[in-house]
């Protein structure tokens, strides 16, 4: 009951509805005054008798003013009725009653579970500002709508991901009685990942995926000794260069020496295959190419190098036969077939150093990068449908080997003075991507694995390093992987 009459009085209290005593003069309350006063001035003193007596005319538009019919009524003021007073007290009451906890928490879960399912979330759990850990993770199955505008971020696709390339090798393997001499190629890796290395008068092979090591051949005479090795295309078969003027061909499975050619007279120091024709360059300056098939192998000479021929190499299509020499010039020939043999299709003399790095680009089979020698140091790039050279980059040190590796397209160059160490650029901008530091001494030769994710690199320090610096990612080498076995299925359904 005195909650009641508590709302009684203040009922009482904020009720407007009688006129307010002390409420200032209304407008026409003052302008009625005003006049009055006005026909009370001295000039008109005559006239205010008979105004008094007569009454006053009501003559229509004239003297017509409306005024409000009860004082105090020029303000609206809303009105407060019960129910509004009704509603505020309750709310007021709430507050100071206690409150079931199993309620409580029947409400707060029931809250949680509508939140969640709305929101995908406990929207009380949510963060304004988040300033550190992981963010939120959407719900599994959760798909937003929302499509970006406009983002500062940099967008997935535009995102350059690094790879990340070991400075150390991932093995090391002695060889001893190694001839460090810049001329020769002591190196090479088969098609069957067979590694070929040349030591003093020997010829040693590294089986790469079983780590096992045999010696292959000899020869006679201690004084001799092995300038130059190159497998052929399906890895059975090793062309060796020596120092006695001879080229030899071994059966490697067999170990089997099946031929010996001698066609030059000084040492053979470089080597390139050509499906069965090898060609070979010597310290005359000659180069000869050898069909293996027949007795009579000599069956054309290239007469263009006045000094040693250390690096040779054909093209991936076999069209063309690039050579570079100790006289600082780099030749371009064609196939026998394709025209003279003795007639170069290019000749460059840019280079101011002997020219023993040549690499031709398995993507693009018209270019070739060359690599000078201490005087020179520079990586050169050609282009040889139009003879003209691309790019070229001074590397500040001699180098003496080149290769193109597919899997990143990059250029591999091994170095010797001064900085004896192997870099990785980008092609085709030539920029620097890594360098690879640990040989003590000039890098004579580098070679890639078969599966291009592996150099291996050998040096006048007597070791033979192994580089794997070019793995493919898991998605990139299972959809190479998948390709490839497309392709061979294509392959055997054409043969059948």
């Amino acid at each position: 009951m005195a909650q009641f009459g508590f709302e009684n009085d203040i009922h009482s209290i904020l009720k407007l509805d009688m006129p307010i005593t002390n409420a200032p003069m209304a407008r026409w309350q003052r302008k009625a005054s005003s006049s009055n006063a006005s026909a009370l001035s001295p000039g008109k003193s005559a006239n205010v008798s008979l105004s008094t007596t007569k009454t006053p005319s009501k003559t229509p538009g004239k003297n017509k003013k409306q005024t409000p019919s009860k004082m105090g009524g020029d303000r609206f003021i809303p009105t407060r009725n019960s129910k509004q007073m009704d509603v505020a007290s309750f709310l007021l009451t709430k507050e100071n009653e206690t409150v079931d906890t199993n309620e409580q928490n029947a409400t707060s879960e029931n809250q949680k579970a509508m939140s969640i399912s709305l929101n995908g979330y406990n929207i009380e759990e949510a963060k304004i500002l988040h300033l550190g850990g992981k963010p939120l993770n959407a719900p599994e199955g959760y798909q937003n709508n929302l499509k970006v505008l406009y983002s500062q971020g940099a967008t997935p696709a535009s995102v350059k991901k690094t790879r990340y390339i070991s400075s150390t090798p991932d093995r090391i393997l002695d060889a001893p009685e190694l001839r460090n001499d810049f001329y020769l190629n002591l190196l090479d890796w088969s098609s069957c990942n067979v590694l070929a290395v040349a030591l003093h008068n020997c010829v040693y092979l590294l089986d790469a995926s079983q780590g096992e090591i045999t010696l292959l051949m000899k020869l006679e005479r201690e004084e001799d000794y092995i300038c130059s090795l190159s497998w052929t295309k399906e890895g059975s078969y090793l062309a060796i260069g020596t120092s006695d003027c001879q080229t030899q061909l071994w059966d490697v499975y067999n170990q089997k020496h099946l031929r010996s050619m001698a066609s030059h007279t000084s040492r053979v120091v470089s080597l390139s295959w050509n499906d069965h024709v090898l060609s070979s360059g010597s310290r005359s300056g000659h180069i000869h190419h050898h069909d293996v098939r027949v007795a009579n192998h000599h069956i054309a000479t290239l007469t263009g190098h006045s000094q040693e021929v250390c690096g040779l190499q054909w093209s991936p299509d076999g069209r063309y036969l690039a050579s570079g020499g100790n006289d600082n010039m780099v030749y371009v020939w064609p196939r026998v077939q394709d025209g003279p043999a003795n007639q170069a299709v290019h000749c460059w003399d840019e280079h101011q150093g002997a020219v023993k790095a040549l690499a031709w680009c398995p993507w693009q089979p018209n270019i070739l990068a060359s690599g000078g020698g201490t005087s020179d140091r520079h990586i050169r790039i050609w282009n040889v449908n139009s003879g003209s050279c691309i790019s070229s980059l001074d590397t500040q040190s001699q180098i003496s080997s080149l290769v193109f590796a597919p899997n990143y397209k990059e250029l591999v160059s091994a170095h010797g003075y001064a900085h004896n160490n192997v870099v990785i650029w980008k092609y085709p901008s030539l920029s620097r991507v890594a360098e690879l530091n640990g040989h003590e001494d000039r890098v004579l030769s580098l070679i890639l694995s078969p599966d291009f994710s592996t150099v291996a690199t050998v040096a006048g320090d007597e070791t033979i390093r192994m580089w794997k610096s070019f793995e493919l990612d898991p998605i990139k080498k299972k959809t190479k992987e998948r390709l490839a076995k497309s392709t061979s299925g294509v392959i055997h359904q054409s043969i059948r």
